[in-house]
């Protein structure tokens, strides 16, 4: 690699990096790369680099990636003594309801209102509610039908807090008893 090109790739990862930090949010890597008049591949390869000097250096940031997006963040290591400083109280815990709703909306995304209560068997408006004020779930659009319900779906937030770039990181749903193919046994002899 020749010098210019060596300037020109670390000017690039501080780049990344002032703009991550400025963002203090997310930012699509196709937004990093046209600020930059560079290639998503680069982009990529930029956050990559700094992410070895983030691991080389053990710095008590990191970098994680949300669905197209990339987002500065701090490192779950140091997540009390932020609390402490910043008197943050712990998060309380979703509730079974809450993560039975949750799990319905992911996995089956975009639905209904009544979807999810039609799979939950009970009234979810409060759960849902819920779920979109702690930014988890947020409304996707309406549903061509009479009525027009509205259509649910899972957010950025909800990748964040589960530590997960995109939704095909959930693990797979277990079969039914239903679906389950039928075994084929051998006779005894």
């Amino acid at each position: 690699m020749n010098e210019d090109n060596s300037v020109k790739e670390i000017n690039i990862r501080a780049a990344i990096e002032a703009i991550l930090f400025a963002a203090g949010g997310s930012v699509e890597r196709d937004r990093i790369a046209q600020a930059l008049e560079i290639s998503a591949e680069e982009v990529d390869s930029g956050v990559e680099a700094l992410l070895n000097d983030y691991e080389s250096t053990e710095t008590g940031i990191t970098i994680i990636k949300l669905k197209n997006s990339y987002q500065m963040v701090s490192r779950k290591e140091y997540a009390p003594q932020i609390r402490t400083v910043m008197d943050l109280r712990r998060n309380t815990p979703l509730s079974q309801a809450a993560l039975e709703v949750l799990a319905v909306v992911a996995y089956n995304q975009p639905v209904t209102k009544a979807f999810v209560e039609q799979v939950r068997g009970v009234d979810c408006s409060g759960v849902i509610g819920s779920l979109t004020s702690k930014d988890l779930i947020e409304e996707k659009g309406r549903l061509e039908l009479p009525g027009r319900p509205l259509l649910y779906g899972t957010t950025e937030n909800f990748l964040r807090c589960f530590n997960i770039s995109s939704l095909d990181e959930l693990p797979p749903l277990p079969e039914s008893e239903d679906e389950k193919e039928p075994q084929e046994t051998e006779p005894e002899e």
